[in-house]
């Protein structure tokens, strides 16, 4: 990472890090590999007390950060969970907190001490299945009945479903968006697990049948008013999962890097021969790119910044095109040895590539970066 550290931020990452390297290393990861959940719940709590789940959180509700920036320093922890291929719905379960958080409200606060004190997961239901898969297309049906909400339809992906306790659901109210806390078992949901590339994360798809919550204590905002805080949930996401790519993309790097020096063929070292120097200088600089552009678009996001929807929209995008070209360089660069089961790299690779298509995938980002340039186009 790019960003000038404190100490204080600085150990919280040193920290981080030790503990992934205890709890989540490779071998641990490989046997958790067919686990319904695909981690222990002891780690997700070891994480918690580290501050994983409550750096979003007003000091008012338990939570609390390390700069005053708990985007910043989440960002810190999301680098490292990419450097690990660690377990876990990170980014998801910070965006609960951190609009459960927002919110506020005594009905809230039994939710929030669940989710910080690590002894449950929350996870964000936002995507549908197609043709509503694109990023910002909401078809889920909230509707309101006295005092309750009616919850008709299907979300997917949605990471660690099957494990969470919370499930945030975004559905559309009339023209409006609306958001649903809803507990685990409730009537009506359902659960299936679906096949993932990413062997370390489960993603699940979700069935609401008629569910009924009454609207105190359930509903998230305001009915049908939510598009604002969807649209803030949907930066704070993407910023963690792109520090996160970063993080997968500089361990497979380094990784490949020392594998060139060591390598030998011909008598010399791999990474001496001119082909490769130039790929790796490729490499090497979409990785200090993607580092910059994710770095910049966790400082505007952290302090509200106007540009920071351009900055998010620019980093997925590039991080997600320029991220998997140097994945696959890897790869190739480890010769036949880099497409095996045995070997760790492909946990990365698998990483990067389904955070790649998570809360938008580079196209639909651009798309979305078109549409604002034209609203801020000047008529000659």
């Amino acid at each position: 990472m790019l960003l000038d550290l404190s100490p204080d931020q600085a150990l919280f990452r040193e920290t981080t890090a030790r503990l992934l390297d205890e709890v989540a290393p490779v071998a641990e990861l490989r046997r958790l590999r067919d686990s319904a959940d695909g981690f222990d719940a002891d780690y997700w709590r070891r994480g918690a007390e580290l501050g994983w789940s409550s750096l979003l959180v007003s000091e008012a509700h338990g939570g609390g950060s390390i700069s005053g920036r708990g985007l910043v320093d989440l960002s810190l922890v999301a680098h490292e969970f990419g450097c690990h291929a660690a377990p876990g719905p990170l980014a998801a379960t910070n965006v609960v907190a951190a609009t459960l958080s927002d919110v506020g409200g005594d009905e809230l606060q039994p939710a929030i001490k669940d989710v910080l004190s690590g002894e449950a997961i929350a996870t964000w239901c936002l995507s549908e299945p197609p043709p509503n898969d694109q990023l910002g297309s909401v078809s889920f049906d909230i509707r309101r009945e006295g005092d309750e909400l009616v919850l008709t339809g299907v979300k997917r992906p949605v990471e660690s479903a099957s494990c969470a306790r919370y499930l945030l659901v975004t559905g559309r109210t009339g023209s409006g968006l609306t958001q649903v806390l809803v507990p685990h078992g409730t009537p009506g949901v359902s659960v299936k697990p679906m096949q993932s590339l990413d062997t370390t994360r489960r993603f699940d798809l979700v069935t609401f049948e008629d569910v009924r919550l009454p609207v105190a204590g359930s509903l998230i905002g305001q009915l049908g008013l939510a598009v604002e805080q969807v649209e803030r949930q949907v930066r704070v996401a993407v910023a963690i999962c792109t520090a996160e790519s970063v993080g997968a993309m500089q361990s497979a790097f380094d990784m490949t890097v020392e594998w060139a020096f060591a390598r030998y063929s011909f008598g010399r070292p791999l990474a001496s021969y001119q082909e490769l120097k130039h790929r790796f200088a490729d490499m090497k600089t979409w990785l200090e790119a993607s580092h910059a552009v994710s770095d910049a678009a966790v400082d505007a996001v952290a302090s509200g910044a106007p540009d920071a929807p351009e900055l998010v929209s620019a980093a997925k995008s590039f991080v997600g095109d320029f991220g998997g070209e140097l994945m696959q360089d890897c790869v190739q660069i480890h010769g036949g040895i880099g497409v095996t089961f045995e070997h760790d790299l492909h946990l990365y690779l698998r990483r990067h590539t389904v955070n790649r298509a998570l809360y938008g995938t580079p196209s639909e980002h651009r798309q979305r970066l078109g549409a604002m340039a034209e609203k801020q186009a000047v008529p000659v």
